[in-house]
């Protein structure tokens, strides 16, 4: 009798595993299915490096670049982050003959690209991280390769 009730908990344990581990693959899988590919239709765009998670504010995982973009926590802004260490108009992003360049707007507490502060127009390049605030940015172009 013992070992029938053995048997059938064994059993029953293995079935809870195979549960539990197809549920993960399941969290997983709507996870990948769940992220905003249309953003990334445009081929020169700011990813975010950091988590999101990590973040006590909302932010996303990827903003379209094109024309002139402004970052700031005000909400006249194209790119609203509710960073505290980040101007109310902190930088902006332009499109010039194909090439963007990244100028800081006297920004309290500066805009830094690849570790350096900018204190002027800067062209970007790809793999350029952008940091301001608590937020880092990894600017993409796959135009320039």
């Amino acid at each position: 009798m013992y070992n029938i009730f053995s048997l059938i908990f064994k059993y029953i344990f293995i079935i809870i595993i195979y549960m539990f581990i197809l549920s993960i693959i399941r969290l997983i899988y709507l996870d990948i299915k769940g992220i905003d590919t249309s953003s990334m239709d445009n081929s020169i765009y700011l990813k975010l490096i950091n988590r999101k998670d990590s973040l006590p504010f909302k932010v996303k995982e990827y903003y379209p670049l094109d024309g002139q973009i402004s970052l700031g926590r005000g909400n006249d802004n194209q790119i609203v982050l509710k960073d505290p260490y980040i101007s109310k108009r902190h930088l902006i992003i332009v499109e010039d003959e194909g090439n963007f360049y990244l100028e800081d707007l006297n920004s309290s507490n500066g805009t830094y690209l690849n570790g350096d502060r900018i204190m002027d127009v800067v062209e970007l390049k790809n793999g350029d991280t952008i940091r301001v605030g608590q937020v880092e940015f990894l600017y993409v172009n796959r135009e320039q390769g």
